[in-house]
């Protein structure tokens, strides 16, 4: 998949997420808010090559 897609998929995630939360299925919003800020987390540290690197600085 490439980048595009993943931001897609996270921004439509983080969408949904907000149309939930507007609904009032706080739970539902929560997870999907969560989904969405552990998937752009992930998107970054690829992007900038850190994603599993553990430093002893």
């Amino acid at each position: 998949m490439s980048d595009l897609y993943k931001d897609i998929l996270t921004g439509t995630v983080f969408i949904t997420g907000l149309l939930g939360f507007i609904s009032g299925e706080f739970i539902i919003s929560s997870a999907l808010f969560a989904t969405a800020a552990i998937a752009s987390n992930i998107n970054l540290n690829r992007k900038r090559g850190k994603a599993g690197q553990l430093s002893c600085e």
